[in-house]
């Protein structure tokens, strides 16, 4: 008897950028961009700066609609910051925007002494967080929380979706102080309108309760959490979803109270290296105070240099695509 082995179509080298939102999934273009522009609109405080990213960070429409308050700075990311920093002093709030591994890695020293040490109001918006695109290592911002968490008086948001992002950037603009958040552009899912959610800056939210495992999560990271937490269902697992957008500061009470309401199992899911991410600052809070899950695991990004190709076989390869998440959680649980 012959199998027939279907093939699946080939991924084609789009695919290494492609958009996070899976087939026929609502989705919302250039919220940061647009949630920007509406809050200059009576802000006239607001800036928006680049380094030479303004397209790929959705800052563009900002500079089309208020040219006179946008700032070019080139492929200069230290000189971005450091400007930054400078335009801060001026009492103004800038908006810089680049990718994450560029901001992190090549800027973090101006981002420690210029912003952070004197506590500029700086609102740093960096794209392509963690595997958030194919092009290796040297695009990949696998470990920019880490290196973020690091610095004293620096929030950390590491937003879901569209509608995450548009509620943050009000109030990461309210905020006295510089802010460092992960960036979704271009097409981003709408999500969270679905579970009668609502962003608080420092505040993690239950979107769903279950019995059986208790998945805290940031990023679009949430996202696949629900997905799996509908996908299990149907094998009467009940998955409950704790969305953090907020890394730090992280809200510990919150946190602690949901792993103490129920006995089960506790995963932390990220788009970010098991070094140093939400999965870790949770795991210290939690041993520091002495609250116990009955079991406690991390899925995100393994300590490594993660390859380049398609998103979607990345997200399978490195267990954080909805059905490699899906069966992570049924072994853990056996």
């Amino acid at each position: 008897m012959n199998t027939v082995i279907e093939k699946k179509p080939r991924l084609t080298t789009s695919a290494m950028i492609a958009s996070i939102a899976g087939e026929g999934q609502r989705v919302v273009t250039a919220p940061f961009g647009k949630a920007l522009v509406e809050l200059a609109r009576n802000r006239p405080d607001i800036v928006g700066m680049t380094a030479d990213l303004a397209k790929y960070t959705d800052l563009h429409l900002f500079a089309q609609a208020y040219p006179d308050r946008f700032y070019q700075m080139g492929m200069a990311e230290q000189l971005l910051m450091g400007a930054a920093g400078g335009i801060a002093k001026e009492g103004l709030i800038p908006f810089a925007t680049t990718y994450a591994v560029f901001g992190t890695r090549r800027a973090y020293d101006f981002i420690h002494q210029v912003i952070a040490e004197e506590n500029l109001n700086v609102k740093m918006c960096c794209a392509l967080p963690g595997l958030t695109t194919g092009y290796g290592p040297s695009h990949q911002a696998t470990e920019d929380l880490a290196m973020m968490r690091g610095i004293p008086g620096l929030t950390i948001v590491d937003p879901c979706d569209s509608l995450d992002i548009e509620q943050a950037v009000p109030q990461i603009a309210a905020h006295n102080g510089p802010v460092y958040m992960r960036l979704l552009r271009g097409h981003v899912p709408l999500v969270l309108d679905e579970y009668d959610y609502q962003f608080e800056l420092g505040k993690a939210k239950r979107l769903v309760d279950g019995d059986d495992v208790l998945i805290i999560s940031s990023g679009f990271m949430t996202m696949r959490a629900l997905e799996v937490a509908n996908a299990l269902r149907q094998d009467n697992i009940g998955v409950a979803v704790l969305h953090c957008p907020t890394i730090k500061p992280l809200d510990e009470a919150t946190i602690h109270a949901e792993v103490q309401r129920k006995p089960r199992l506790v995963v932390v899911a990220e788009n970010h290296s098991v070094v140093g991410g939400l999965g870790e600052a949770v795991a210290s809070s939690l041993l520091q105070n002495g609250v116990q899950p009955a079991r406690f695991r991390l899925a995100g990004l393994p300590d490594a240099f993660l390859d380049a190709g398609a998103l979607p076989t990345l997200h399978d390869r490195y267990g954080i695509s909805t059905e490699a998440l899906s069966n992570r959680l049924k072994n853990w649980l056996k």
